[in-house]
């Protein structure tokens, strides 16, 4: 306890001087990413540039009908633009420092101001209860014990005495102290750390990356495309001057425009947000908030998960598991009784009721509080006076009883000390803050953490699938070792797991990454090495899973591959985890593994279906513009191709069961069957086309191309839904038939500007469509015997 004098506090004049130089507890509240910011980045890309004026274009010249594709350019938008903007909501609202006043000293009396009205030196009156608003000197201390636990991960409350600095955001849990603000505003410790945490960003997704890639360059390829295809449409019609005196200059652009949206995969983006979204929907029913939609995918991904050993091995709550007698003295159980019957007993205290439920609590006067300082507490029942604590700190360093209190340590247990104290003993003691001497040790009290019973379980799933979990925590190195061998995780070869002490790792970013490699269990880590760790693992090629719930886990979650926080962790670090387990269950993540898994193999399986329209639309649009033919298709059509082939179908297929684990290169492997079947179905529509505009044949020419491309398409549906069940034969049957009645039912067929086919059409189709099929299933099959592939393409269907 400080014995100095309390300060007077600044004058106003003090105060208006510093509020003059910005010397002033306010911070930024806004994130890096601005509504402008969010609007533009998802309305004006290029991909939309080249959509939207396709569709301007097509509107302009009054052909209504081919303006469908708008809705998905508007749906893309969005879905992305609200899914940005709702990750910014949330960043904005996150905030370390919640109380909305402080009491300060200012001359000479106390008085309460806004939070932001703090001023550097000023004198800040910290009671129970109360948040640190900024951080300071401690000046005079009453026994104050300030909990940093949610900053620091320190698990026990720090025992503040005058010199001793705070960080704002922690809270006082016991006594009091007049503490001088160092430093406010953007410099304090919390708002530094709000600062860091608001930062915007998305989550790493390889299906999103993956399908962007792909838009760029499709995006980049149809600029010049769409000029030589305008050109080549006039030329086509007689040249600019005809084409525009007769007015055919219209059906010039429409066809044009046909060539366009066929190379752009729109419908890929917005299934890819759509089966997020779903997924999401999915998870939510499990108690997980997916506060990023692609999320989902990453931790299908993850190749090492990093876990704290409270909250997620364990449920954070202690048990009793042994008393250990260890001298007979009268009236001890009954003062283990009265120590677990205090109303103001620690969860350590509470939890010796299970062991002594066979004698009444004594009536007990408490002599000396628990403090952490101290760590230990003592009180008197009418058997004599009694301490309990810490046994290194109660018993002389050569007592043989410390031996086996270190034997049990290694365990991973907790181990506290019952003593019997002489009458006389306690006289002083507090005061003076150490124990009394000439104790008589009773018991020893043996208390574990409760490990989840679905840890193992749980643990030897990811094991299973390939990931390797890594323990981090700020606890004992033997204890989170011991916790570590209770769930199943063993060392190499299985040699027991031991645990590495963190004070004891190199600060060299090479020789870090090394250890936390090679290693599996770190005790005493602090918060910045959680967040080194990651960066580390990362490093190395890993993708990074993180799960914690304090603020001192906030900055390592943000910057983890995938950070997940508990549902009773502290408001920043949930803001800013991609997935909050809302009911605290570590068993609840397997699940969340399925459910990318489901995302990531079926998004696989249905973006074939997009990417080979995007080629044979690129390969068919270059060839028009060299022969100048009319392009063999109307905006409708293709329309109608895509809906039968792929929109409908890739919608169903992407909600399919699937549990395949996940194996990298999903963008090589798509483009390594998308394209030799795009090239194959646009080599059969040249064939069918060329032929029947030979001929003149007028729309039985864009009839016939319409029809081949969708029997392969079909044929190409068909190879990647297998394994064959009901409801996929009845998918693809209905498509089948979707087919039919657009060629048999007259106003469906005057709508998509087709005609019945004449014999010699329907031959030419089935001819060329069956050399084309051929060939898919071909590219089909040695696909699947590529090495790496016949494991995504013989998904295991879960029925």
């Amino acid at each position: 306890m400080s014995t100095t004098e309390t300060p007077l506090g600044l004058t106003a004049a003090d105060v208006a001087a510093r509020v003059a130089r910005g010397e002033v507890n306010v911070a930024p509240e806004s994130s890096s990413r601005s509504l402008a910011a969010i609007i533009r980045g998802n309305l004006f890309t290029l991909f939309n540039a080249i959509l939207g004026i396709a569709l301007v274009v097509v509107l302009l010249v009054g052909s209504w009908q081919d303006a469908v594709f708008g809705f998905v350019l508007l749906s893309n938008a969005l879905i992305g633009g609200l899914t940005e903007y709702r990750a910014k909501r949330t960043l904005d609202r996150l905030a370390i420092l919640d109380a909305p006043n402080a009491t300060v000293l200012r001359d000479g009396a106390e008085q309460v101001v806004d939070l932001h009205g703090i001023v550097t030196d000023d004198i800040l009156v910290l009671r129970l209860g109360d948040q640190v608003p900024a951080d300071g000197e401690v000046l005079t201390s009453r026994g104050a014990e300030i909990d940093e636990s949610m900053l620091t991960g320190e698990s026990e409350p720090v025992d503040k005495r005058p010199g001793d600095e705070v960080l704002s955001g922690s809270a006082v849990v016991a006594g009091s102290a007049v503490v001088r603000a160092t430093r406010v505003g953007t410099a304090g410790y919390a708002n530094q750390l709000t600062a860091q945490v608001r930062r915007f960003s998305l989550v790493n997704s390889e299906l999103r990356s993956g399908i962007n890639r792909i838009l760029v360059y499709v995006s980049w390829a149809i600029v010049p495309i769409a000029i030589l295809l305008v050109w080549s449409q006039i030329r086509h019609h007689g040249g600019l001057d005809l084409a525009l005196a007769d007015g055919t200059w219209r059906n010039a652009v429409v066809s044009a425009v046909a060539g366009v949206v066929g190379m752009v995969p729109e419908g890929l983006v917005l299934l890819t947000s759509i089966n997020f979204a779903l997924a999401a929907i999915v998870l939510a029913r499990r108690k997980v908030l997916v506060q990023e939609l692609p999320a989902v995918e990453v931790l299908a991904r993850v190749d090492v998960l990093c876990l704290d050993k409270t909250g997620t091995l364990t449920d954070g709550t202690v048990g009793l598991t042994d008393l250990i007698e260890l001298t007979p003295v009268p009236g001890a159980r009954e003062a283990l009784a009265a120590l677990a019957a205090d109303p103001d007993a620690n969860a350590s205290a509470a939890a010796i009721a299970a062991g002594v439920t066979d004698v009444p609590a004594a009536p007990a006067q408490v002599l000396v509080p628990f403090s952490s300082a101290r760590k230990w507490s003592a009180h008197r029942t009418d058997a004599g006076a009694w301490v309990f604590g810490a046994p290194e700190v109660l018993l002389e360093a050569g007592d043989g009883v410390l031996q086996q209190v270190r034997d049990l340590a290694d365990t991973g247990a907790r181990v506290l000390l019952l003593a019997a104290a002489p009458a006389d003993a306690l006289t002083g003691a507090a005061a003076e803050g150490g124990p009394p001497r000439g104790l008589r040790p009773a018991y020893l009290v043996v208390l574990r953490e409760h490990v989840r019973p679905d840890a193992a379980q749980t643990l030897a799933y990811f094991a299973a699938q390939g990931v390797t979990v890594k323990v981090i925590s700020g606890d004992n190195p033997a204890t989170v070792a011991a916790i570590a061998g209770a769930v199943g995780l063993g060392g190499d070869g299985g040699r027991p797991v031991t645990g590495v002490d963190a004070r004891t790792l190199p600060e060299d970013g090479e020789a870090l990454a090394d250890v936390v490699t090679s290693e599996q269990v770190f005790g005493r880590v602090t918060p910045e090495q959680k967040r080194a760790f990651v960066h580390a693992l990362q490093s190395r090629g890993h993708t990074v899973a993180m799960t914690g719930d304090g603020v001192n886990d906030a900055l390592a979650l943000k910057d983890a591959d995938l950070g997940i926080a508990m549902g009773s962790g502290a408001a920043a670090t949930k803001a800013v985890a991609r997935l909050v387990l809302l009911d605290g269950r570590f068993a609840t993540l397997p699940g969340v593994v399925d459910e990318g898994r489901r995302v990531i193999a079926n998004m696989e399986r249905v973006a074939s279906l997009f990417l080979n329209k995007t080629t044979y639309a690129v390969l068919l649009a270059i060839v028009v513009a060299i022969t100048a033919w009319p392009y063999p298709f109307l905006p409708r059509h293709l329309t109608l191709v895509g809906a039968l082939t792929i929109g409908t179908p890739a919608f169903f297929l992407a909600l399919a069961p699937s549990r395949q684990r996940y194996v990298p290169g999903f963008l090589h492997r798509v483009l390594m069957l998308a394209i030799p079947c795009g090239i194959a179905s646009a080599l059969a529509v040249l064939v069918v086309y060329g032929t029947l505009h030979a001929r003149d044949a007028g729309l039985q020419a864009n009839t016939g191309a319409t029809l081949t491309l969708v029997i392969m398409g079909l044929w190409l549906l068909g190879a990647l839904a297998r394994p064959w069940n009901w409801w996929r034969v009845a998918l693809f049957a209905a498509m089948a038939a979707g087919a039919v009645l657009a060629i048999a039912v007259p106003f469906v067929r005057d709508f998509f500007a087709l005609e019945v086919p004449e014999p010699f059409t329907a031959v030419l189709v089935a001819v060329t469509a069956a050399v084309g099929c051929v060939a898919i299933e071909v590219t089909y099959r040695r696909r699947k015997a590529h090495p790496g592939a016949a494991e995504v393409h013989s998904l295991a269907e879960v029925r």
